[in-house]
């Protein structure tokens, strides 16, 4: 039998957060089970310290035995690796799929299948147990598990021959990934990707792990142990297994319920937000920001409550030290490694605690959020350096991460092939310098700088370039980065200026020539594998972030990129027949839009994001279209996904019988939970479409959570602005004048220079039948004045004098001290 063991080792991929591997311990195969009353005694099968990656997604569908003709196989299979000449040993089903992740095993000699019925007939009426493996595209582990295991003949047959193994892309099927992690997590202790799932044919999980090494390593089993050990257990003690994953099950039904008691009410918002922020600054690290020593991720949703919570507690120390750790980590970030200074964006978290060496992977939902937290840096503090970052991020996606349908793709690998040659991939080697090739890029002498410095001495003294590499072994246990350089802004560019006596003026521009340089070089390196699918939620998050920046910096390019993707979104992903978003869509090998038959529906998460992105696509550029779409959408959401005894939105559809959980996700991680935002999009469209029920509603979903808000709010800080919001009320500002016109724009700009969380943004323009003055006819009653663009500021059925200057609407929204009237 297999017994628990835990122990933690630190990942060099971990996902989300920093994962706890999985590692197996044996007893004697025909040991007796070791099991008490209701306690939790599963099979854990803990890996050896490689770390799960940090991100994946849920993809199963290979078989060997599955023929396919070579031009159909190279034409489905080729996506995100280049296509090959070569016809493969091996094609399994998952050619025919469009996942990248599932494509990278299109050749394993595994017969694969995807998540779906055919899997689970062939497990019932062959009577096997079932191997999932779940991942996704970008995910470290994941290739190094497939390189070394799944392309491995020998374990391939013993897969194949004894058990349906199903390959799942867990970004394509968030539900399965989560039911299984919640097995492996409370299991083992911890959990990442890849993630590897023992079931019995109707899906119940009996034995769960993340990486496995091929064979075994010191004192830890590899997978042909693994599989060995299994396999006898299946034949010699299938009963126990069976009732104890029953057991295991109920169990974790009963622990991940969420659900309000009968008339309970949201916790206290104040004492809530304290304590957040009490938690917060006692995880702070103050010399370089962030929240941990290492790994250490860039956590958005964090700082995004921080600055959220100064903005209502500007005069207290607390408030000005809640600003100071979300500013300070915002800066320690751009000038980190984390932040490619070549070719902008950020990368998914940094290994160490100064943010210098990262994993490489860039993710689409990073890039987002990043994007709203530092534009909102930018409007707090007053800081261009902010406002710079914002727009670098959105340059990276525009170019590297954007589809001409106006989707976005998932996300860059953190390996690829060395430009100095070979066939291995290496972690970085897309982003990482030599001294000597950044000397012999920047060879020219600076007219006036002193000691003849050339371009390439002012370059490396500014971004930390050493001639042996600045990348210590600590940095690098697996030896990928030796004499490498990872940028990372050492001074600030008036100290080298100083340095090597010239201009400020002058040294900003050899720096921002030499990264064009350098860019133009990296372009010709070889590029990293590049998920090109495109999820409905990330697109969701993206949405926002191109109209929350556009509108702070009044960028109409960035604006009509806003509304390209959101067009993308009710063009590709939303199914207008069924009513239903769809939850991926992929680009097809002559660059078309391609799905998959039948598609994904989508999750609560592709529901809420894109809801908030409209909303504030809305705000951004007030065409009333995404307002109604946005309500459409919440409609729709309530009655896919709600909880009518429990309150709170479960995460997938919970009339489909193969989620064998129905989860209410109850942590901000590296994505805000659904039901945090869904929180805050039900009081924002509560006041749009004057829907008391969804004002309730809100105030349902707060009372689910109760008691995580309570005591570890920190778990939850995206849930806990709103609850803030509920609890502080939401300001109405109604512009009334023409669209477009510079008097309604320049009120409109005031608006949106200022960080308020606590708002909702309306536009007038005389259309007595549009869709706001139908949803709320009291706006009919506001008009301009003297014939100019007119503001009104409202909050508790109360409104102010109208405003027309833009100066006095700004100290209106600031100090709200003004003249009012009852509405």
């Amino acid at each position: 039998m297999i017994r628990l063991a835990l122990r933690r080792s630190a990942s060099k991929n971990s996902c989300v957060k920093p994962a706890r591997l999985l590692t197996a311990a044996f007893l004697g195969a025909d040991s007796p089970q070791q099991n008490s009353g209701s306690n939790i005694n599963v099979r854990c099968f803990r890996q050896i310290p490689h770390p799960p990656s940090d991100k994946s997604p849920l993809n199963h569908h290979p078989q060997p035995t599955y023929h396919l003709s070579s031009s159909l196989f190279m034409s489905m299979a080729s996506e995100g690796e280049g296509s090959s000449s070569t016809p493969h040993r091996h094609t399994n089903r998952l050619a025919m799929e469009r996942s990248p992740y599932l494509l990278q095993h299109a050749h394993n000699p595994v017969d694969w299948y995807p998540w779906g019925q055919d899997a689970f007939d062939k497990a019932k009426n062959e009577d096997k147990p079932i191997f999932l493996s779940v991942g996704y595209s970008t995910c470290h582990w994941c290739h190094v598990m497939e390189r070394e295991s799944f392309e491995d003949e020998e374990i391939g047959k013993v897969l194949s021959d004894n058990f349906v193994c199903i390959k799942v892309d867990r970004e394509e099927r968030p539900d399965v990934d989560k039911v299984y992690m919640t097995f492996v997590q409370a299991t083992c202790g911890g959990g990442g990707w890849p993630m590897s799932v023992w079931l019995t044919p109707d899906l119940r999980p009996f034995i769960g792990g993340t990486y496995f090494p091929p064979t075994d390593h010191a004192r830890r089993p590899g997978l042909k142990t693994v599989l060995t050990r299994i396999m006898e257990q299946w034949q010699n003690n299938r009963p126990t297994l069976e009732s104890s994953s029953e057991r295991i099950l109920e169990t974790l039904k009963n622990g991940t319920a969420v659900a309000a008691n009968p008339g309970e009410s949201p916790p206290a918002a104040p004492d809530v937000a304290n304590r957040c922020f009490q938690q917060l600054a006692h995880s702070y690290e103050e010399e370089y920001g962030g929240f941990r020593d290492a790994p250490k991720f860039p956590t958005p949703v964090n700082l995004m409550f921080l600055m959220s919570y100064w903005s209502v507690n500007r005069t207290t120390s607390e408030g000005v030290e809640a600003l100071q750790m979300a500013l300070h980590t915002l800066r320690m970030m751009a000038l980190g490694g984390i932040h490619d200074h070549v070719a902008q964006g950020f990368h998914r978290y940094s290994t160490d605690s100064s943010w210098h060496v990262p994993h490489f992977e860039k993710m689409l939902y990073d890039q987002a959020q990043l994007a709203v937290a530092y534009i909102t840096a930018s409007q707090v503090s007053g800081e261009q350096l902010f406002a710079d970052v914002a727009k670098d991020i959105l340059l990276y996606v525009s170019r590297d991460l954007s589809d001409k349908s106006g989707g976005f793709y998932s996300a860059e690998d953190a390996d690829s092939v060395p430009a100095s040659g070979g066939t291995e991939k290496r972690e970085g080697a897309f982003c990482v310098w030599t001294a000597s090739e950044v000397r012999e890029l920047l060879p020219d002498v600076v007219e006036g700088a002193t000691g003849a410095a050339t371009q390439a001495d002012i370059f490396m003294h500014h971004y930390g370039v050493k001639e042996l590499g600045n990348v210590t072994p600590e940095q690098d246990p697996h030896g990928e980065l030796q004499g490498q350089n990872v940028l990372i802004v050492r001074y600030s560019v008036e100290l080298t200026a100083a340095r090597f006596g010239i201009s400020v003026e002058k040294a900003n521009e050899l720096l921002a020539s030499a990264r064009t340089k350098m860019a133009e070089v990296r372009n010709s390196w070889p590029r990293p594998h590049l998920d090109t699918k495109m999820l409905a939620s990330w697109n969701g998050l993206m949405l926002s972030a191109y109209a929350g920046v556009g509108a702070v910096l009044g960028d109409e390019a960035l604006l009509e990129r806003a509304v390209k993707a959101a067009n993308f979104l009710k063009e590709h992903l939303w199914d207008a027949e069924r009513q239903t978003i769809l939850r991926t869509c992929y680009r097809g090998d002559e660059m078309e839009v391609q799905q998959i038959s039948p598609p994904i529906s989508g999750f609560l998460d592709d529901y809420a994001f894109i809801i908030r992105g409209l909303l504030d696509l809305y705000e951004a550029n007030q065409q009333p279209e995404w307002l109604q779409w946005a309500e459409e959408l919440q409609l729709r959401q309530d009655q896919l996904f709600w909880d009518e005894q429990g309150g709170g939105y479960f995460c997938s559809d919970p009339s489909d019988s193969t989620i064998l959980l129905q989860l209410k996700v109850d942590q901000d991680g590296a994505e805000p939970s659904a039901n945090s935002v869904s929180a805050s999009n039900l009081l924002r469209l509560s006041h749009y479409a004057g829907r008391q029920e969804w004002l309730q509603r809100s105030q349902q979903l707060l009372a689910a959570f109760s008691d995580r808000l309570a005591r570890v709010p920190i778990a939850l800080p995206e849930m806990v602005q709103a609850l803030m919001a509920q609890h502080y009320t939401l300001k109405q500002i109604v512009i009334c004048g023409q669209r477009d016109a510079p008097d309604t724009t320049s009120l409109l700009a005031a608006v949106n220079s200022l960080f308020l969380p606590h708002k909702v943004l309306m536009l007038i323009d005389g259309d007595a039948d549009g869709f706001l003055c139908q949803r709320l006819p009291v706006l009919s009653s506001m008009s301009q004045q003297g014939g100019v663009a007119t503001a009104y500021v409202c909050q508790d059925y109360t409104c102010s004098l109208p405003v027309t200057d833009p100066q006095e609407l700004r100290r209106l929204l600031l100090d709200g001290t003004t003249d009012v009237h009852s509405e």
